[in-house]
């Protein structure tokens, strides 16, 4: 037995689960996504804990492109310290803290054509399901991305007994086993390695991917974050500098500038 080659095997099966599955709502996706991007709207992003992860997978790194608007609370996803100030037990209980997500939405102008696209990999928590309440009330296209399997096995806890996929119009399974954690090694109670992070990554990718598609096949070609390997490093230097001022002001008017 070899553990790496369990995960791999474990990993490959996820990606193999959202080929065969999920491929239809992710052209679904792409197409709410290409729809506010194209008009010069956003995709807007949340996720808490490691959910974080996968809206730093969309944008700002290589083969990336803007339109698309992480909202990152810190207080939900800084991780690095697990103890002390900023540690994980307050990130979990704010987790759970209802009215905490239209505080944070507080912040922003989100109108149409925004859409919006929330990342849990339970899809219960009371921050998650809070947040799609408020998107919803704002009358904005609302993308999850969850572990069905996880989602359908675990009680709701926000306080209407909603889960996200209860309240968003297009929910994409990421194609993980319930507990996250894929794989089991003889003599150790847990298993360990988890796969969401992987489900997720494909999925974000494709969707972007077929966003990029969907854009340039409309006239309207995105502005691509490239590697100095690709175009050559002074035009590497200034695209990254052409990108970043793009998305100053596609997200200007968010911050009511």
């Amino acid at each position: 037995m070899n553990a790496a080659y369990d995960y791999l095997d474990a990993a490959q099966q996820i990606v193999d689960r959202i080929r065969s599955t999920q491929m239809e709502a992710i052209e679904k996706a792409a197409d709410i996504c290409a729809h506010s991007i194209a008009n010069d709207g956003l995709v807007h992003l949340f996720g808490t804990g490691h959910s974080r992860i996968l809206i730093e997978e969309i944008f700002p790194r290589h083969g990336s492109f803007t339109g698309f608007h992480g909202i990152v609370e810190l207080s939900l996803t800084y991780h690095n310290q697990v103890v002390g100030a900023n540690g994980q037990r307050q990130a979990m209980f704010l987790e759970h803290v209802e009215g905490f997500a239209q505080k944070i939405l507080r912040n922003f102008v989100l109108r149409e054509p925004d859409s919006f696209m929330i990342f849990s990999n339970s899809g219960v928590n009371e921050v998650v399901v809070d947040m799609a309440l408020e998107v919803k009330r704002l009358g904005l296209p609302l993308i999850c991305v969850v572990s069905l399997d996880h989602c359908s096995k675990v009680e709701a806890r926000h306080s209407t007994g909603k889960k996200l996929p209860d309240i968003a119009d297009l929910t994409i399974d990421n194609c993980t086993p319930a507990g996250d954690a894929i794989v089991h090694i003889d003599g150790l109670d847990d298993p360990v390695g988890p796969g969401s992070t992987v489900g997720g990554a494909i999925i974000v990718n494709a969707i972007k991917t077929l966003v990029a598609q969907r854009l340039t096949e409309a006239g309207k070609p995105p502005l691509v974050l490239s590697s100095g390997y690709v175009i050559g490093r002074e035009a590497s230097a200034k695209r990254f500098d052409e990108v970043y001022d793009e998305y100053r002001n596609r997200v200007r008017r968010v911050y009511g500038c």
